[in-house]
């Protein structure tokens, strides 16, 4: 980039030398600064070189017109003629110290202003992109979504090994609770067994409810077998050692913990809270206490149909 510039300083010397006017000194300052653009600015220089001064200078205009009055008389004074013809002989001559013309000039600045303005709006383009992209990603359909379900290894009320890969192909609402529980678990039960029942009655749908015990200690396979008798017959209760719990639990993001305790007797504070899942066991929707038995019924009929379109 320097001998670029000093070429142009050199053409800006021989410019001053014919009297015309030169390179602004912004612009071959200006020019040390845009490295990326070196390839075009070398090969509009190398014209700018190869083209010599077609313009006539003042001082040649004077020799043509000295030209004719020479020959017009011829006995003019000698001294004058021989100044004349002096003059004559050096503005005759093409400037060849002056390696560029008006229109390689022209051609070098407009070349030079087109590559910054090409590469300043390539460079506003890309940042735009980039700006873009990044929004999509904030902005897209899979944004905010809960990750929510995943695999667990866990026994039913029979005695039975039960994976997440046994639900497959239904759709499956879930509940987490304790069967010493004293109000709250039996009430929300009850209410997901009547928006089952309802749900089938109004919209023909099947679903599997599904009771997931967070007192691994107490709720043996016996204990959560006669539990699940008093609310549903299609009703499926599940249990576990604590590493199993534990894990299904953090995968559905279940907040368990034990409370008060009397000897045996206790208490475990945990979230109250139903699991809509897909026929292929992906998270749809959740459903919390607030909802009455029509709301629910509703509020899971609506997310089905949303999901099979």
């Amino acid at each position: 980039m320097l001998r670029i510039v000093k070429h142009l300083q050199y053409a800006n010397r021989s410019l001053v030398r014919c009297g015309l006017p030169v390179l602004s000194p912004p612009l071959t300052k200006g020019l040390q600064h845009h490295h990326q653009h070196l390839p075009l600015l070398q090969q509009s220089l190398m014209i700018y070189q190869r083209c010599p001064f077609s313009t006539t200078t003042p001082a040649s205009a004077n020799q043509e017109g000295s030209k004719s009055k020479t020959s017009e008389n011829a006995n003019s004074d000698e001294g004058s003629k021989s100044g004349e013809s002096h003059e004559s002989s050096d503005a005759g001559k093409s400037v060849r110290g002056g390696p560029v013309s008006w229109l390689s000039f022209l051609l070098l600045v407009a070349t030079g202003a087109g590559v910054i303005l090409y590469y300043d709006k390539e460079k506003r383009q890309h940042l735009q992109d980039i700006f873009n992209a990044s929004k999509e990603v904030k902005e897209g359909p899979s944004a905010g979504r809960a990750a929510i379900g995943g695999p667990f290894k866990l026994i039913n009320h029979d005695g039975k090994p039960v994976t997440e890969k046994d639900f497959l192909g239904k759709w499956t609402l879930m509940y987490f609770g304790f069967t010493h529980c004293p109000d709250i678990c039996p009430d929300e039960l009850q209410k997901l067994a009547a928006a089952v029942d309802k749900i089938k009655a109004n919209a023909g749908i099947e679903i599997v409810p599904v009771f997931i015990s967070v007192d691994p200690e107490r709720d043996t396979v016996e204990q959560v077998r006669e539990y699940i008798k008093e609310f549903h017959p299609t009703l499926i209760g599940l249990t576990g050692n604590p590493d199993e719990i534990r894990s299904v639990a953090r995968a559905y993001r279940v907040y368990y913990m034990k409370t008060t305790e009397e000897d045996s007797d206790y208490l475990v504070d945990h979230s109250i809270v139903m699991y809509l899942m897909s026929p292929s066991m992906d998270f749809v929707k959740f459903f919390g206490k607030n909802n009455d038995v029509d709301s629910l019924a509703d509020g899971i009929t609506k997310e089905i149909k949303q999901y099979k379109k």
